[in-house]
Parts: structure tokens; sequence; C-alpha cells
């Protein structure tokens, strides 16, 4: 039978009508327009004006239609973003964007849209559904039922996004980070430039894969028209409880983290000077390398070469000279050129929170096509995290099974408070 269509801004203003006269929340409203994309279900109105229909927030948790057990997640909002030093999630997604507009009010009206989304995502809202069924569904739909899974949205801004080619693309430039600069080529680099950088980085974490996905899926559906995605990444991670992880290679990843986990170490070590601009205050410094990994040569070394490799016993995690995974490192006792020792003369300390990530099988050579999505956070990347890399490059014996082909480092801003948006400080 053949279905009556409407005027689609009528049929558009129309649902509004019916759908605020139900009495749906501004927190609905937001996720009917981002998961629907911008301009379906709203008619000409535009984003900006279904976004205030109404005022009531909804702060109900998420329910799994399946248990219907109640979820708290992990708070949006706070002092400092979430997934930074959050307890690593098992999963990653981490996106670099391109902005594609010059218009300042397009970028701010980007950025609180995501944040919308983000606050409507992480706190497990749900989205009414539509009586229109000529219209796309509402929600994507794959992560029904799911729950929070602990999901974190965490954003950054590159040096392009505060001036690019010598140009002030908002009028933004002098509210440039303090050490927000492009990384430099390191020695052993097989960089690709499709793997590097960006204006804005948006890492997603969760528990559950399709919770991850559904997430950035979305960010990416509502950056239409304003941003590009430049490079998208896939990670996970997998470790028994209050143990530390272990990357491709068998060996634990993050095993330096203890050294500074208390509220004084991160204060050190991960969150930003006080010198920096005022938007930067309790955010931080990501910094990120795509690592790949030769898996084959590796899996031909013998155990002897791969734990002077990294100077630690693959089982145990202990540093040589030590017995237990978290004893005090000694250099004296491991190869001049093994990782361990390398990264401990710097003298200096990084929040590791990296991930291993598999795409498939790389078609020139035949072999797995994995690696390290290595991602740290650091309060002065100039002396915490370049230095190191510096040194790494030049002399790592890891250098023989590993490619560095991606790199960037962004400013993650502070937390946010009820009502702020991600960028606010910066705009204003």
């Amino acid at each position: 039978m053949k279905r009556k269509k409407e005027n689609s801004k009528n049929s558009g203003d129309k649902q509004i009508k019916s759908y605020t006269e139900k009495g749906l929340t501004r927190r609905e409203l937001l996720k009917l327009s981002a998961v629907a994309g911008t301009g379906i279900a709203i008619g000409a109105s535009g984003l900006g004006t279904i976004l205030n229909v109404v005022d009531k927030v909804d702060k109900r948790t998420a329910k799994s239609t399946a248990a219907a057990v109640k979820e708290e997640g992990i708070s949006f909002y706070g002092e400092k973003q979430a997934g930074i030093v959050t307890s690593q999630q098992t999963y990653c997604y981490i996106a670099s964007f391109d902005i594609k507009t010059e218009n300042r009010t397009e970028v701010r009206e980007l950025l609180k849209t995501w944040t919308k989304f983000a606050d409507l995502t992480t706190s497990g809202g749900t989205l009414k559904s539509t009586d229109n069924d000529m219209l796309p569904p509402n929600d994507t739909g794959e992560a029904t039922g799911l729950g929070i899974a602990n999901l974190t949205v965490t954003v950054g801004y590159g040096a392009t996004f505060f001036e690019k080619d010598g140009k002030d693309r908002f009028s933004i430039k002098d509210k440039r980070p303090k050490y927000l600069e492009g990384i430099p080529h390191m020695a052993h680099d097989s960089l690709a430039e499709e793997y590097c950088e960006g204006d804005i980085c948006v890492q997603v974490c969760a528990d559950d894969q399709q919770v991850a996905f559904h997430a950035i899926r979305n960010m990416i559906r509502l950056s239409s028209g304003t941003a590009t995605v430049k490079w998208l990444e896939e990670g996970f991670l997998r470790a028994p409880a209050n143990e530390t992880p272990r990357n491709l290679f068998g060996f634990k990843d993050g095993t330096a983290n203890k050294e500074h986990d208390s509220e004084e170490g991160y204060r050190k070590i991960v969150w930003a000077e006080e010198k920096e601009p005022d938007w930067m205050k309790n955010g931080s410094y990501l910094g990120y390398r795509k690592i790949q990994m030769l898996l084959e040569i590796w899996d031909r070394s013998s155990l002897f070469e791969q734990e002077e490799t990294f100077g630690r016993n693959k089982q145990s995690g202990a540093p040589y000279g030590g017995e237990l995974e978290f004893d005090a490192v000694d250099v004296s006792q491991m190869p001049v050129d093994s990782h361990v020792r390398l990264a401990k003369e710097t003298n200096q300390q990084i929040h590791r929170r990296a991930y291993s990530y598999t795409s498939g099988i790389d078609a020139k050579t035949g072999t797995l096509d994995a690696g390290l999505l290595f991602i740290c956070f650091t309060s002065n990347p100039s002396k915490q995290f370049l230095p190191m890399l510096s040194v790494m490059g030049k002399m790592d014996k890891l250098n023989e099974y590993t490619i560095p082909v991606g790199s960037a480092l962004f400013a993650c801003q502070g937390g946010l408070a009820p009502g702020e948006f991600f960028g606010e400080k910066i705009f204003n």
C-alpha cells in the first residue's frame, strides 16, 4: 500500500512538536539529532534549533534491556577529563579530525554538539522511538541493550587547530598551549602523512567494543559538513584482574605507571603546568605513535634475544637483577641498548595508556599488519616525551622489530562542568 509522503520541513516540524508534547527531554532530542544525522527529522530549522526546544535535562542512567540492571558508568563531568588516568578499558577508538570550515561559529557548534552527545552516551541516555517509519531510525541501534560499559570520551586539540600555514584560523592563536607543536621526525621513523597529526583528536574507550564503536561512529556522523576524519584506529587490551596488560610481543606494557600512581604523582607527571592557558588547567598532553610490530621476525627470535631487547623477564615482567615486576630498575644489569634501560636513563616519566591493534594482512608483504597504538599523557611533552622518542629512535634495540608509521601530539583541556561545552574556554 502506498504511503502518503509529507513535505520534509512540515514533517520535521510536526515531529518536533509531537515529541515535545510527549515530554521528550532536551537530552533525548539531542540524541535524536545525533544519531539520525543533522537535518533529519528537524526540517530546515537546523540542529541549533532542535537543541533549544526544551531545557529539561534527563539524568537517567542506562538500563540493559535484558537484565534491567542500573549502571553508573564513569562521570563525563568533573575537574579533569575521563579517559586519561581512568582505569584502562578493554577497547579504544582514537580518531583525528581535520576541520573543513573557516567559520568560527560552525566549529563552536560542532564542539557543542559533540559535548551534548558525549554527555548523553556516557550516561546511557535513551531515545524515544519515532512514529514516522519513513525516516531513518533515530538510533543506529548496534549498542542497544549493551549498557554503558564504562564508556569515556576524551577530546584534544592539535597545533593546526590554533594556527595553520601561518594563519590564525579561528582567532584563537593566543590560546595555543605552551608545548603544543608537531612531533619532529625521529630517527627510524617511517611515517605516513595519513597517520599523523590532525586538528582535533577524539579518544573513545569502553569495556564493550560495540559500545565504543557506536560512540565514535556517531561523533563522526555529527561532524559531517564541518570536519572529516583524517585517521581512525581501533585498539584492544586485556589482562587478568590487577595485572599489567601485555602487548603483542608478549611483554607487560605500562609497568612504570605504578611509580606515579597517586594524586601527587599525577600532578607532577600528567596534569598541565600552571603557566599554560586557563583552559588547560587540569588538562594534559596526549602523545601518540602508531608502531607497527614485525611479528614474524619477533616470533623467530629466541627468548634470550627477546628479553635482552626489553631488559625484563618475559613471564614475570621483572627487570634484570630483580625478581618481581615492580622491583626497582637497576640499569647496570641491562644491555646498553635495551628498551627499559634507555627509557629509564632519560630520567623522565610518562603515563602510558597504550592499546594493541591488528589490521589484517599487509598487502605488500603478506605479513601481519599489527602493533601498538602508543598513547601517553604528560604535563610537558618537550621535557618528558620528545627527548625519550629521540633517544629510542637512535639506540633502542626494539627498533629491529618495530616501525613507527604514525605520530601526533594533542592538548587535552581540563574537565567540563555541567552546561559547559568542549572548547568553550578556548573560544571565549
